[in-house]
């Protein structure tokens, strides 16, 4: 039987992971800069929460929407952290299993085949395949080393046709590090703004910046709250990447079509982790987020390390503001990025991630993640200061 003639055309089109590739070739025997989770426990208190519920709750499926609590204190996050109001109440809060299914959800409920959905390139793996799977097209639009891979809006404008449903915004970016000062949206505001074009903000790495910089979140701004999706989770600020919790808020009537397709693919989100958002949220407001801050103040070390190593090496390191990744340009090595990552992994088992796996814009470079310890960064640069000489 020819099964390949019976997969669909479009997952066929639709390369695997990159990233993912390398997370399968880990042993003991490697330092990985590759995955990108923090290397931080989920806080105790979180778990012994959950761990307290286990022992004397039923595990029921939550609504369809999610806890009703939970959704309360998201509002409250937003508001409070990002200066996102105007919410009419929980019908506005969509809870999914982590942001990457929310995503998913955005793009089925809105498009139509042909439909296109702007998206900028470095990014995720999973964005313009989630706007294909969905019947879109993805419209690429690039960004730029020299530009530190902030998304200009005159090229947003430009890539706008009649056929343009949505763009796709993520800031902080992976693999990038990447943020928007509030400047850079309102640009892009002033380009939506008399459109029907919704955008959808990928904003899971928003707790994560640096330099005294603070997310700034597109809705936030004047007159987009209407036409934004925003897209987040518990994954990266409170080291809850198992856990596999996130939500979409929005336009009640978008969250009700997005809650039309979970229910029919998903239900709910898993029970026991919205108790531990629950649990992430109240602790945090009680202690403004102190586990949070703890990580972010860890990261700023190690941030600071790898760019220096980077750039001592000869290889130009912008320095990122936001999320946990630093990407820079192999380009001086003469070198295709994925080359450069087997051969660094063959001879000094580093994993790192080739650029080219987020888009042929990223081409040219690689992603290290400096989410783990000290120690294994100094050591993974110490390896790749070595793979350097022998290869130049």
């Amino acid at each position: 039987m020819d099964y390949q003639s019976l997969i669909s055309e479009c997952v066929q089109r639709i390369p695997p992971s990159g990233i993912r590739k390398y997370f399968d070739l880990l042993d003991d025997t490697h330092i990985s800069l590759g995955v990108g989770e923090p290397d931080f426990p989920t806080p105790d208190r979180i778990r012994k929460h959950v761990a307290e519920r286990l022992k004397t709750e039923r595990v029921p499926y939550s609504s369809n929407s999610g806890d009703p609590h939970l959704r309360e204190l998201i509002l409250r996050f937003l508001s409070e952290k990002y200066n996102i109001s105007g919410y009419a109440g929980i019908d506005n809060v969509l809870i999914t299993v982590g942001a990457s299914q929310a995503i998913d959800l955005a793009m089925r409920a809105i498009l139509n085949p042909g439909d296109e959905v702007i998206y900028h390139e470095p990014c995720y793996v999973s964005y313009a395949p989630s706007i294909e799977l969905a019947g879109g097209t993805a419209v690429k639009v690039v960004t730029r080393h020299e530009d530190k891979f902030r998304l200009n809006a005159e090229d947003v404008k430009a890539a706008i046709t009649p056929k343009t449903k949505a763009i796709l915004i993520a800031f902080p970016t992976n693999p990038t590090g990447a943020i928007m000062e509030k400047s850079d949206l309102e640009a892009i505001a002033d380009v939506v703004r008399g459109t029907d074009i919704l955008v959808i903000t990928d904003e899971i790495y928003s707790e994560l910046t640096f330099n005294g910089k603070h997310h700034v979140s597109f809705a936030s701004l004047p007159g987009m709250l209407e036409r934004s999706i925003v897209l987040n989770g518990f994954s990266k600020a409170f080291s809850m990447t198992g856990w596999r919790l996130g939500y979409a808020t929005g336009p009640a009537e978008i969250i009700a079509a997005m809650r039309k397709v979970h229910q029919l693919m998903m239900l709910c989100a898993p029970t026991p982790a919205q108790w531990a958002g629950i649990a992430a949220l109240e602790q945090g407001f009680a202690d403004d987020f102190a586990d949070t801050r703890y990580m972010i103040n860890e990261y700023e070390s190690r941030r600071r390390y790898i760019i220096d190593a980077f750039n001592s090496f000869g290889l130009d390191c912008n320095e990122p503001e936001g999320a946990f990744y630093v990407f820079p340009s192999i380009r001086s090595t003469g070198m295709m990025s994925e080359t450069f990552c087997d051969g660094l992994l063959a001879s000094k088992k580093v994993v790192t991630v080739p650029g080219g796996a987020f888009g042929a814009a990223g081409e040219g470079h690689i992603r290290c993640c400096y989410a783990t310890s000290m120690e294994h960064i100094e050591e993974a640069m110490r390896r790749i200061g070595e793979y350097l000489k022998e290869i130049r």
